[in-house]
């Protein structure tokens, strides 16, 4: 439990308007996207300056407060989930783009500004920011720092990490700190690199500098309709053993196509048991002569129906399917679980089936969409909460997760470990490894109160592994119990 004016104090800094204790209101804030976990902060605070964020952030430490940042709650993997009894950060309050450097390339934002913002301040002016995570038009950039988010384009163009050169950050003490600048490139040991992508676990993020780029001479969207998925994957690979870099490659199943067609009408082909969105942007000459390649590649693995975008209004149509198909779930079942893993481009195809498999093995249904260029899949696994689906749901995503890994793959490609994968890193990372993340961590935050309970595994609460018994901090918090 918080101790006695704990909240009146932050009253007094912040103003009593920017803090929530009310239980109803509250539960506006009990979880991210990932909806099935859920708990319950004892206060949320909105600080609107990186003053107010110290302020909060050196009370939690001296009370040993554990507190977690939030942006917009976007998140798919419980990065944001709640503290029982500790503080949750909104930053949703810090709005302002501070600086637009054309002559630099570099804008600097604060951490509530929304993705899609950035490339609207600079667009007119012929630059946009490149990762463009499907959620772009509500995530902030504060939340796509902390996950080192994605997103269609990032095949080409990079990650989050790519476009980030600098950041002040408050240190789980309450210190402030500046990493990089605006130059690409910064003396010492990379220490920008170790915090995005930390999942705020290292402290918050209160001022960022991003990398802009300049808008292509032209772009140019295909569509190409396969009868399975084999042959779409076989011309993903095709295309990158050409030497082609298209802006994006993306993959819909059929069960993701009609969930697309009953709730945006993209106008994908009937009978397509799988389609990709293939994106081509750079110097037009090039585009011309790649997107011929590209059609020639399609034809050979078997598609049956091309369709070039004529304009903008198509081309737009084209991706609202595809960055509709999330919430497009809806249309075709009362709940889904959004898995995230990545494998190698060649093992496409051998995964695909896999999971074709455990669908079978499991009885649900998966619709798989996902960045087919970098093997960035996003199997969306179908079930029924009121029927009693949801533990099959979860057994049936490890599995897929799994899969993933005994290809050679990843537990994650954008959406992060959040709680959500925690108890898998042992699959992916030998004991040591685990250790070494622990110490990297433990330097930024001795207490271990910023984000406690994310991304790394901690024994009793996720199994016994072997090693030392070392207090979860939701046991030092109160939270669990060892039993």
């Amino acid at each position: 439990m918080l101790q006695k004016g704990f909240a009146s104090e932050l009253e007094r800094a912040l103003g009593r308007e920017h803090v929530v204790s009310d239980p109803a209101q509250l539960k506006v804030y009990d979880c991210d996207g990932l909806t099935g976990w859920r708990a319950l902060p004892a206060l949320v605070v909105l600080p609107g300056s990186t003053e107010d964020v110290q302020a909060v952030v050196r009370a939690c430490h001296r009370e040993g407060v554990p507190f977690v940042a939030r942006g917009a709650g976007t998140g798919l993997s419980g990065g944001a989930l709640p503290v029982a009894d500790g503080v949750v950060i909104s930053l949703t309050r810090m709005t302002q783009i501070l600086e637009i450097d054309l002559a630099g390339r570099r804008v600097v934002v604060e951490p509530g500004v929304a993705n899609l913002d950035v490339t609207r301040a600079v667009e007119a002016e012929g630059f946009f920011y490149a990762p463009d995570p499907s959620s772009q038009q509500v995530c902030t950039m504060g939340g796509n720092v902390a996950e080192n988010s994605g997103g269609a384009h990032c095949l080409k163009h990079g990650f989050t990490v790519n476009h980030v050169t600098g950041l002040s950050v408050v240190l789980p003490d309450g210190e402030l700190v500046e990493l990089g600048g605006k130059s690409s490139e910064s003396p010492g040991p990379d220490l920008l690199g170790v915090f995005v992508g930390s999942e705020g676990t290292l402290g918050i993020a209160t001022r960022i500098t991003l990398r802009i780029v300049r808008t292509p001479e032209t772009v140019t969207t295909l569509l190409a309709g396969f009868h399975s998925t084999d042959a779409a994957g076989a011309a993903v690979s095709g295309i990158v053993a050409a030497g082609i870099l298209p802006s994006a490659i993306e993959m819909m199943d059929r069960l993701t196509i009609e969930a697309a067609e009953a709730a945006v009408a993209p106008g994908y082909p009937e009978d397509a048991s799988a389609v990709l969105i293939v994106e081509l942007d750079g110097v037009a000459a090039q585009v011309v002569e790649d997107t011929i390649a590209v059609e020639r590649i399609c034809v050979r693995e078997g598609a049956f129906e091309l369709r070039v975008a004529r304009d903008e209004v198509e081309r737009d149509l084209l991706w609202k399917g595809r960055k509709s198909a999330f919430a497009s779930m809806g249309r075709i079942s009362t709940d889904y679980y959004v898995q995230d893993g990545v494998v190698p481009r060649t093992r496409l195809p051998a995964v695909l089936r896999r999971i074709a498999e455990l669908e079978q093995q499991h009885g649900l249904r998966v619709g798989n969409v996902f960045h087919a260029g970098d093997g960035n899949l996003h199997p969306l696994v179908l079930y029924d909460g009121a029927a009693g689906e949801g533990e099959r749901a979860r057994e049936l995503a490890e599995a897929i997760l799994a899969a993933c890994l005994d290809a050679g793959g990843s537990l994650t490609g954008e959406h992060g470990v959040g709680v959500d994968k925690a108890c898998a890193m042992p699959q992916m990372f030998s004991e040591r490894d685990l250790e070494v993340f622990g110490r990297l961590r433990g330097s930024f935050d001795p207490s271990g109160i910023a984000n406690p309970g994310k991304v790394l595994p901690t024994p009793r609460l996720c199994g016994e592994v072997p090693g030392p018994y070392r207090a979860h901090p939701l046991e030092r918090t109160g939270v669990a119990e060892r039993l």
